[in-house]
């Protein structure tokens, strides 16, 4: 499998509580390959894509923030005109529901589906990359 782990940090609506979150992971010698932020009313959810995700889940714990791991699917998609489009036609045409969706670097994108198994199989059955956690 190559799914990549991802962090999923809960962070209150406070001025700043992300620099704080970068500003730990930077000091600890930990690059962010990849990163979504969810804006709710009093909290936000920042997701994480990083090069070392256990030391990283060690020390946000450490400084009291709410943290938890999911998988996600990397893909590289087409740098075309219609790319993406191609990638969630085979989602829909597979009928995987995609989750949610955000950009790693470049065309490298990360996926939530409700069967990563499956997207994994039906992507390199329709001939696209899936990056691991060491190729990101």
């Amino acid at each position: 499998m190559s799914m990549v782990r991802q962090i999923n940090v809960f962070m209150e609506n406070k001025i700043g509580r992300l620099y704080e979150i970068c500003n730990l992971l930077g000091e600890n010698g930990i690059n962010i390959r990849g990163f979504s932020l969810a804006d709710m009313a009093d909290f936000g959810l920042l997701r994480l894509i990083v090069d070392k995700t256990d030391l990283a889940k060690e020390i946000l714990k450490k400084a009291d923030f709410p943290v938890s791991e999911s998988k996600v699917i990397v893909v590289s998609v087409p740098d075309v005109p219609g790319g993406l489009a191609r990638v969630l036609k085979t989602f829909t045409d597979s009928d995987l529901s995609v989750e949610y969706t955000y950009i790693v670097a470049n065309t490298k994108v990360a996926f939530s589906v409700d069967n990563l198994e499956k997207a994994e199989s039906v992507l390199s059955s329709a001939g696209f990359e899936i990056l691991s956690e060491n190729e990101l």
